[in-house]
């Protein structure tokens, strides 16, 4: 097959590139499940209690929607990996369609993959290349989460399943990604695109598992997220849902190749559309070119947050009947301190919420290097238009764009909350509560800019913190880690609303901090060489 000549020397190179961004996502992960499995156990020490907490989660259709089912409710393994069987398994999929859509759509977006079809190698082999590599490295994850498990002292035929599901998840998300690249144009597209099937398939994985039995269950079985959980690692470990994912991701990798193989290269199956040859007045600015970019990616942001801040708002009030429960009552309190059990979980969620908002703000700065790094931002310097104005443009977006997310993530939690409780008083306490989260996504998003000022080649600081952010608001209560430890992470200091005492202090300085961030890194911009 002349097509394929080559492709373990491009699986080399994409080993060898994304070395760096492969091994820290795999420590990263299966660490981040052995430290849960080590904490839950601390926390659940008998049979009972593991039940009262299984319980906690089972009876209540918003977290059941969140997380998923505890299948056993008697397995430490099935209680303590509950929460990184659903979300844990998103992280997986962004790995497999960074690492897909990095070495191939924006590898012909860059002109790179011109350059190496001109060496000696076949039409598929950049394409299959990054195929095996991402297999091997789901094979490394999958074995690396394995033996963290077992060394926290999980069940092997258990930790083995929970591995291998995980790796299903990243080798369907990669067959997906492929065949976005295929589609579409530009690496930012491909990843949207990615992000978007991402998203329809955890909210399918939602429903179908709030609604069963009665309902339309069957829906989680539409999702390769759905089939991870489905494989129930500690709770009989069904083998037979592999060959779910392995024929799905065999279908849709096929699909991705014929289409490689038809299409130009450099171009998509979605054209992009030739546009004017000039631009309308209110787009001749550093700042509408910089919304011209970004809208598609926002508008995108901004419909999945509304739906989710809908959706929780409105399971939230199931809640109420569980603050008997002491284990439940303690799950909670662990996270979010001592209120009503409607307050704990919207302050869970709102928390969580302001994390993810900042992830678009990450996205955003990034996209601004990546201008300067495709020379696309040389032309429009070259104008009247300095650097601080042509960044400008894009940070407005990306500090106000994260503001506008949480925003609308409150803004639907609070008409759905407020409408189930029948009292309208509930709608402005929990935009209230989303919005103080803002000071402190923009301290993610700050750090990314100073990256990008200072050392650009170091802007996946952003990615890096945001990281270790996430992992002290999951892991840190439960590994009851020291006051200061905790308080390296901006969310810690963010009031718990609602429900808790709000003070201003925190946000004031945390937005001196941003802005404090901001102006170094824009300092650092004016001094340092363009690409």
């Amino acid at each position: 097959m002349s097509g394929a000549v080559g492709t373990w020397g491009m699986a080399r190179l994409v080993l060898r590139r994304s070395r760096v961004l492969i091994g820290g996502w795999i420590v990263v992960l299966a660490g981040m499940a052995a430290l849960s499995a080590g904490a839950t156990a601390g926390l659940y020490p008998d049979e009972s209690s593991l039940v009262a907490a299984a319980a906690a989660v089972n009876d209540i259709g918003a977290l059941v929607a969140l997380y998923g089912r505890v299948y056993d409710p008697t397995s430490l393994g099935a209680v303590s990996m509950i929460k990184l069987g659903g979300f844990g398994a998103v992280f997986v999929a962004m790995l497999s369609v960074v690492l897909v859509v990095r070495h191939t759509r924006a590898e012909e977006e860059s002109g790179r993959a011109e350059l190496l079809g001109a060496t000696a190698i076949g039409r598929l082999a950049p394409l299959l290349g990054v195929g095996v590599a991402v297999l091997l490295t789901n094979l490394v994850l999958a074995a690396a989460t394995a033996l963290g498990l077992i060394a926290a002292g999980l069940p092997a035929d258990g930790s083995v399943a929970f591995g291998v599901a995980w790796g299903g998840v990243g080798l369907a998300f990669a067959a997906i990604a492929a065949l976005c690249a295929q589609l579409t144009s530009s690496g930012r597209a491909a990843t949207s695109a990615s992000a978007v099937a991402l998203a329809i398939v955890y909210l399918l994985r939602a429903v179908g598992d709030a609604a069963e039995p009665s309902g339309p269950w069957w829906l989680s079985w539409l999702s390769p997220i759905g089939w991870g959980q489905q494989f129930r690692p500690f709770a009989g470990n069904r083998w037979w849902v592999l060959g779910i994912t392995l024929v799905f991701t065999a279908v849709v990798g096929a699909v991705a190749l014929i289409v490689a193989d038809r299409r130009d290269l450099g171009t998509g199956v979605f054209a992009v559309r030739p546009g004017p040859a000039s631009a309308v007045p209110r787009l001749r600015s550093p700042m509408a070119l910089a919304w011209r970019l970004q809208r598609a990616s926002f508008f995108g942001w901004a419909v999945l947050f509304a739906a989710f801040g809908a959706l929780l708002g409105s399971l939230a009030t199931n809640l109420s009947g569980f603050l008997s429960n002491e284990a439940t009552r303690d799950f909670f309190t662990t996270l979010a301190g001592q209120k009503s059990i409607e307050d704990q979980f919207l302050a869970i969620e709102l928390a969580f919420a302001g994390i993810v908002a900042s992830a678009y703000g990450i996205s955003t700065v990034v996209h601004l290097r990546t201008e300067e790094t495709e020379l696309r931002a040389e032309p429009v310097l070259a104008t009247a238009v300095g650097r601080l104005r042509w960044s400008a443009g894009h940070l407005v977006i990306a500090f106000g764009g994260t503001a506008m997310l949480v925003m609308v993530f409150g803004l639907g939690a609070g008409a759905t909350y407020a409408a189930s409780m029948g009292d309208a008083g509930r709608f402005g306490s929990v935009l209230g509560a989303a919005l103080v989260h803002v000071p402190a996504a923009w301290v993610v998003v700050a750090i990314t800019v100073l990256a990008f000022g200072a050392a650009p080649r170091a802007i996946a600081a952003g990615w890096v913190s945001l990281t270790a952010f996430v992992l002290l608001a999951e892991l840190g209560p439960l590994l009851e880690l020291n006051h200061w430890f905790m308080d390296l992470s901006p969310f810690t200091h963010v009031p718990k609303l609602p429900g808790a005492t709000f003070s201003a202090l925190p946000l004031a300085v945390l937005a001196a901090v941003a802005v404090g961030l901001t102006v170094a890194g824009l300092a650092g911009l004016q001094r340092r060489d363009i690409l």
